[in-house]
């Protein structure tokens, strides 16, 4: 399995849509930026602000990160 590493902040957690399709999400806010690992097999896509990855239960995640967009971009075409 490949990992990359990104410094993560705040995120937001897709719970899923309620009854009039209206998506459910949880803001957790972050005060700093810490090292994590990915693994790039959780990745489902790439914004300039955040990074979706898959979560518990069928959620989803996006992910506040620190580096460069086009930095990113070379760690997941490597």
């Amino acid at each position: 399995m490949e990992f990359i590493t990104l410094h993560l902040g705040s995120y937001i957690i897709s719970h899923g849509y309620d009854k009039t399709n209206k998506e459910i999400m949880t803001h957790i806010p972050a005060d700093k930026f810490g090292k994590k690992l990915i693994a790039v097999s959780r990745i489902k896509s790439l914004s300039e602000k955040y990074i979706l990855t898959d979560y518990v239960d069928g959620r989803w995640i996006y992910w506040e990160y620190k580096e460069d967009f086009e930095d990113v971009k070379k760690l997941l075409n490597t």
